[in-house]
């Protein structure tokens, strides 16, 4: 199935907001002196790569004009 043009823009308004979400985590745990909240703030990261490469894929189908979900 072929993704519609805005839901390509969807899907990359998602991928550009969880990269900023992502850098402002990896800023802000430098700051953070709490182990227990930087913690936290690292399965977030790890949470939001893993998320980001899911977004990635479906945006290289998109792109590609593949058919595959």
């Amino acid at each position: 199935m072929a993704y519609a043009l805005h839901e390509t823009l969807e899907v990359h308004e998602l991928a550009a907001f969880k990269t900023v979400c992502m850098t402002k985590l990896k800023t802000m745990r430098a700051l953070v002196s709490d182990p227990a909240l930087k913690a936290i703030m690292l399965l977030d990261v790890e949470t939001s790569a893993r998320q980001l490469q899911e977004l990635c894929s479906i945006l290289e189908r998109a792109a590609g004009g593949e058919d595959r979900p």
